[in-house]
């Protein structure tokens, strides 16, 4: 069964989840965009030194703490690794009152039938085991949806929710991601079609047992209000999915009961030139701003 202090922040917290999962294949322009270029390191270990430095300043930031950010996903190899001498996931807990997730996914098909289904995760059960064993709380899975075709929708709902009953049975809370890319020509009808589906999604979960959703905000506001409602559904939460954080949060505002669930957007204006002062205080602002938006 999830932790019961976890579930109490998550299912009731006033704050919003950090997405701090960047993969090996956006890690790149993550750091990028905090100010290390790819000239600034001449392995994927060094890169992947350099953006576990960059969570780590963010996550022992006296600005993050759990009455804000009451979530935080972290990837694969950041579960692995200490913060401020402890267990990744450990030190969110027991430190900052943040509650950890992991992200599972391995990544994206090519696009078939207007979406991009998850590639296999080969080892999952071993790796929801590791997660269990360091005091992770749930999972999330990532894939997208790129157009409004309701047979592709349907198939990438079916999948998202089959590995969700994966993850429930490990003990863990899943966060389904079928992400629609804010790009799309008909993103307001692929939202109509993952509303619907999501809905028989959810309610095919048995009682007892809750999973969460992170969605792109959608063009028509307030339009997921059944499925923050449905029992079965421990909260929804949003990305920013490429928007700015500005407007992310000014479109998160119009939809009550939905708190973000921000990666580029949190790390916005933060570099790794900043002294630790101006870099705690934007990253207070941000988190100030996002929270706001999220507890409108």
């Amino acid at each position: 069964m999830p932790d019961a202090a976890m579930t109490d922040r998550i299912a009731t917290g006033q704050g919003f989840i950090a997405a701090l999962d960047q993969s090996g294949g956006s890690t790149p322009k993550a750091l990028r965009l905090y100010g290390v270029g790819e000239n600034d390191y001449a392995s994927e270990a060094e890169m992947f030194d350099l953006i576990h430095a960059m969570r780590t300043r963010i996550a022992t930031s006296p600005a993050f703490t759990g009455d804000k950010v009451i979530g935080a996903i972290l990837f694969e190899q950041t579960m692995d690794r200490d913060f401020a001498g402890k267990p990744a996931a450990t030190y969110l807990w027991q430190d900052k009152g943040v509650v950890p997730f992991l992200k599972i996914d391995k990544g994206l098909e090519e696009a078939a039938s207007g979406v991009q289904m998850m590639k296999p995760i080969p080892g999952l059960d071993a790796l929801l085991d590791r997660a269990v064993a360091k005091g992770i709380f749930g999972t999330k899975e990532r894939s997208v949806i790129l157009a409004a075709n309701a047979g592709g929708i349907a198939g990438i709902v079916a999948q998202q929710v089959d590995l969700g009953f994966q993850v429930l049975a490990k003990g863990l809370i899943p966060i389904l991601e079928p992400e629609v890319d804010i790009k799309a020509p008909d993103k307001a009808e692929a939202e109509a079609i993952l509303l619907a589906e999501l809905l028989k999604g959810v309610d095919a979960i048995p009682e007892g047992q809750q999973v969460m959703l992170k969605l792109s905000i959608p063009t028509k506001p307030d339009l997921y209000a059944p499925l923050i409602a449905h029992p079965r559904v421990m909260r929804v939460v949003a990305l920013s999915g490429g928007y700015e954080r500005a407007e992310a949060c000014k479109r998160l505002a119009a939809n009550p009961g939905m708190i973000a669930s921000f990666s580029r957007a949190l790390t916005e204006g933060l570099s790794a030139q900043q002294s630790d002062a101006e870099f705690n205080a934007t990253l207070a602002a941000t988190i100030d701003a996002i929270r706001a938006a999220s507890i409108t």
